[in-house]
């Protein structure tokens, strides 16, 4: 693998030297300095031109030399990719999977866009798209990605600022941000030596939250008298290299919590998932053509896919009867007893008659569907 990696460095050097030498802005100076010349000696407009031209053919001729060259590398690497990796991926795709789901499928696109950050891209995808991106989300993406970017510069007020405007909603959600960064601003005044402005910001700030970080409180305050030589003082944890961007993340976090969106975009989800998925479904599609049978269950997998804990988001309840994964259409109930089931297990054991009373799978209560309730996770 290390051959496959220094060859893509190469291609992404390649094209940020590209990136750098921009052929517009070479063709503008050209210009610029044509123009120049005629307003400096009119009667010289043809030798100007002539030269202009000249100009033009040899920024042109440079720039299809350099991307020929970009173009052999990427080739060249393509080529090397496709003997590496001979597996066929098409026969664990769903070529179905997204009919009559393209509009959500474009939207989903145009989303991710504008989630990223790349708000011109995003409204020229949905103006192509058909589609209208609410300017409310559009909107609120834009104010969070202006307090990252105050963030990633160790500006802290435009977070706190919003922290403390939106404090309740923070405090229903029992998140810590608002204090996180009062924290951080604390220590930033501690790390410039600025002892006196650091007390009088502790004790403007960390009032408010003395009832529920009172320990962690405690160990800022004491901190300072360890300021001379703080890296190897009890208290160099309070300094993680990394606090800056635990910060970012949990501000983008808390952010997206109460504008009702999960952090990451669902097409960056369903990707990274999908990538993750791959190598089983390839092996399972392997062993199912070999033996010529087929997967006729369409909402569940015959193996268990591994996913890394980013990517689970809810609980999965497997009926103890049936040994089938809940769905919306086949939902877990709970009974009088407490034992939990799905609702076709429920079903069956009533005979389709609500009010027949049936005796617990595992344990000597008896109750009828009519009492069963829906369990949500």
């Amino acid at each position: 693998m290390d051959q496959y990696i220094k060859d893509y460095d190469k291609i992404l050097k390649k094209q940020r030297v590209l990136e750098t030498n921009d052929p517009l802005d070479r063709l503008i100076a050209v210009v610029n300095k044509a123009k120049e010349d005629i307003r400096a000696d009119p009667s010289s407009v043809n030798t100007s031109l002539t030269s202009l031209g000249k100009s033009f053919k040899a920024v042109s001729n440079t720039v299809s030399e350099e991307q020929k060259e970009l173009q052999s590398l990427l080739t060249k690497y393509s080529k090397t990719i496709d003997k590496k990796f001979t597996v066929d991926m098409m026969a664990a795709i769903n070529p179905h999977a997204f009919d009559n789901k393209e509009q959500v499928l474009r939207k989903t696109i145009a989303l991710h866009y504008i989630r990223q950050g790349n708000f011109e891209v995003g409204d020229a995808f949905a103006k192509e798209a058909g589609l209208t991106i609410p300017d409310l989300i559009r909107h609120e993406f834009v104010e969070m990605f202006d307090i990252v970017a105050a963030l990633k510069e160790n500006n802290l007020g435009p977070a706190l600022e919003w922290a403390t405007r939106h404090r309740s909603e923070l405090e229903k959600r029992s998140s810590t941000l608002e204090f996180k960064l009062h924290r951080q601003r604390y220590l930033q005044l501690l790390e410039a030596r600025q002892k006196e402005d650091a007390v009088s910001y502790a004790k403007e700030n960390f009032e408010y939250f003395k009832t529920r970080h009172t320990k962690e409180i405690q160990r800022l305050m004491c901190s300072i008298l360890f300021l001379d030589r703080f890296q190897t003082s009890p208290y160099a944890d309070l300094v993680a290299p990394n606090s800056n961007d635990d910060i970012q993340h949990m501000f983008t976090r808390d952010f997206c919590s109460l504008i009702g969106l999960s952090q990451e975009s669902p097409l960056y989800v369903s990707l990274t998932v999908g990538t993750q998925a791959m190598p089983t479904m390839i092996k399972m599609a392997a062993i199912m053509k070999a033996k010529k049978t087929e997967w006729s269950q369409q909402s569940e997998l015959p193996v268990e896919i591994n996913l890394t804990d980013d990517t689970r988001f809810h609980s999965i309840f497997a009926c103890p009867v049936s040994k089938e994964q809940a769905t919306e259409e086949n939902p877990p109930m709970m009974m009088v007893c407490g034992h939990v089931i799905c609702k076709e297990s429920l079903h069956k054991l009533c005979r389709g008659n609500n009010d027949h009373r049936f005796k617990c799978p595992y344990c000597p209560s008896e109750s009828t569907a009519a009492q069963a309730k829906n369990v949500y996770f």
